[in-house]
Formats: C-alpha cells, structure tokens, sequence
C-alpha cells in the first residue's frame, strides 16, 4: 500500500530524495503519508501531503496552540486550577490517571503533561478549559482548515462520538478518524509558524517551540539523531504512529510530519514497524533536504 503513488503525484520532487523514500518504504506492511520542509533553504518534499489522516496524540500541538492563543488574549489564566475527576480519566499514556480524583491542577502544569508526556487526561482537562470548537477556531485563523479536534481522549465506558465532541466531529466526512484529523502538510505548516513566531506571539511560539523539545517520546523521528535537538510530537494507535516535529540539523532546520497507518499488527514497544521507518524516513529527509 505504501507504494500507492502514481509518476504524476510524485513529479517535481527533487528525484534523489524521491527514489531514496521509496526505496525505504519499499515492501513496507502499511500506508506512508509524509511532508517535511527545510525552513532555511525552502526545500520540499512530500508523500501524499494532503491526504487526511488520523491524529492520534500529534492533535494536542494544535490544541496546546489555542490554550496560548486564550491566554493571551486573558480568556484563560496559566495559574487557575482545574479538578482531576474520574470522567475526565482517560487510559492510555500518562500519569494524572492514577492520582486520586479531586487533585487540582494548574492549566499551566496540565499542558505541559499532555506534551511532555502525552498526558491522556491532562488532555481531556484542558479540553473542559479550551474546548474543541475553541482549537478549530485557532486553526481556521491559522489558515489550517484540515486540522480539526474532533472530541476528547474516551476509555472503553463511554460513547467516543459524544465525548466532548466538536462541531466538526459531527460532520460525515471526519467519521472514524478518532480524536483528529489533520494533513502531514499542515502539520508542517504549523511547525513552520510557530519556528517564525508567528502562532499567538513570538513570545508564546517560542515557549511551545521549547515544550516540544521536552517531549519524552524519541522513537520516532528523534530516534537516531545524535545531538541534535528535536521539537516534536509523537502519536500512536493500535495500527498507527506518527510524528511531527523539527529537527535542528547543521544544515537547517528541517520540519518534518509523518504517519504511518493500517500496520498490521498490535506493537507498542519501542520497535514497532511504524515507529523504525519514521526513524529511517526522517534521518533520509533530514540528509537529503539539508544539502
């Protein structure tokens, strides 16, 4: 299925970068869409950049966005307290789940736990906070009408499609993409405004910018990156990874959304299919698109 681009789709990619994805997506059990972007030389690459994908965690960049964007604009404080309850616990990865209900905790803290960490219920807090409709807003001014949040993060007791579910969530064509949807092109549309201060603030782009690099999940893009610093966001379903972020090479800062989906198999150890090409993908586009 990775091997589903026609000669036309992949004309005008630069043609050394081209045969060596293929090359590395070759015979590979799932579907590959990826973009990635050098911000300084302007150089591109995509597979199947536009074609809608599911999320999984990789939604809570845009929803760490409109949390900035509502407190810039004083609808939302960084100090005030929101109440860990057992409606809001979520399984998954994350530690508020197993802290007794009631905790309070700043909105400050909670947005640092769903990135750093990928903290399922810090998420479903700040979505009570900032809800989906609110991101989708913070999207459309974005100029990212692909991206939506769809609901917040369901355990196994409750009906997803109606668990904090958007505007957008409603509609047929965003049926069965889960938690959210969005592109690998305007994943890196969005790494690119916030690494030119353009999302809420400078200020503000440049503190996201610095939580992303905190985040704990490497093994994907980060995998096999030596030194280099890496400002990303990993999600994982039963029969998806995927990763976006930037990477801050030698030769430019390359930004980079990847999604692998229809693995075959169940795998949430550091070695799963999807999470190995990532690793593979990333280090050919940082090399290729930094020369």
């Amino acid at each position: 299925m990775a091997g589903c681009v026609t000669p036309a789709a992949r004309a005008g990619q630069p043609e050394e970068l081209d045969r060596a994805i293929h090359d590395a997506i070759a015979g590979f059990p799932g579907k590959v869409c990826l973009a990635a972007k050098n911000l300084d030389s302007g150089k591109t690459y995509g597979l199947l950049p536009d074609q809608r994908v599911r999320t999984a965690s990789t939604i809570k960049l845009p929803i760490m966005t409109a949390v900035f964007e509502e407190v810039e604009r004083s609808r939302a404080r960084w100090s005030e307290e929101l109440t860990l309850t057992s409606s809001a616990k979520a399984p998954g990865s994350g530690v508020l789940r197993e802290l007794s209900d009631g905790v309070r905790l700043p909105l400050r803290d909670l947005v640092r736990l769903m990135i750093v960490v990928s903290d399922n219920t810090a998420t479903n807090l700040v979505l009570d906070r900032v809800p989906p409709d609110t991101v989708n807003a913070e999207m459309d001014r974005l100029g990212l009408p692909q991206t939506r949040c769809l609901r917040k993060i369901a355990g196994e007791q409750r009906d997803p499609a109606a668990f904090g579910a958007s505007k957008a969530a409603l509609l047929p064509e965003n049926a069965g993409f889960g938690i959210g949807v969005s592109t690998p092109h305007e994943m890196v549309e969005l790494l690119e405004k916030l690494e030119q201060g353009k999302v809420v603030s400078p200020g503000a782009s440049k503190e996201m910018i610095e939580i992303l690099k905190r985040q704990q999940y490497k093994d994907g893009i980060g995998r096999h990156l030596g030194n280099m610093a890496v400002a990303s966001k990993s999600g994982a379903l039963d029969h998806l990874r995927s990763d976006v972020g930037i990477v801050y090479s030698p030769k430019g800062r390359i930004a980079i959304a990847i999604t692998c989906e229809d693995l075959p198999n169940v795998d949430y150890s550091p070695d799963n299919p999807g999470l190995l090409l990532i690793s593979k993908l990333a280090r050919t586009l940082i090399d290729k698109l930094a020369q």
